[in-house]
């Protein structure tokens, strides 16, 4: 059993460390995904980048894992509310941003109750 919790937390938390290199590295192409009445524009790209992989990592050694998981909960949930939910009003986008949205409205589930999760075990495996 701590075998699979180890590997469940694995394979969680390095998705997300792929996806804060790809925001840190495209961050000038992903800018225009920023809603316009959001100032600031390709900072918010970087710094979600830059959150994503601190949750990951944090998740990962199990140093502070309950607030790098709930925080990455709510950085998603900000995704599904700010991006995705208002392509879904964009015919053009209306497909990929129903995906992005099913996508991180799954994935902050997965992070808030792997929150809840570590703070009912001290040291999860």
């Amino acid at each position: 059993m701590k075998n699979l919790k180890i590997v469940g937390r694995i394979i969680f938390a390095l998705p997300f460390i792929v996806f804060g290199l790809t925001h840190i590295m495209m961050g000038n192409k992903m800018g225009g995904m920023v809603p316009s009445f959001i100032p600031g524009g390709v900072f918010w790209v970087y710094l979600t980048g830059i959150g994503m992989i601190a949750a990951s990592i944090s998740i990962l050694i199990n140093k502070v894992s309950k607030l790098g998981a709930l925080l990455l909960g709510i950085l998603l949930l900000i995704f599904v509310f700010t991006i995705h939910l208002p392509g879904l009003f964009n015919p053009q986008m209306m497909q990929m941003a129903l995906g992005g949205l099913l996508k991180d409205t799954a994935m902050a589930g997965a992070a808030i109750f792997l929150s809840g999760y570590f703070s009912e075990e001290k040291k999860l495996a």
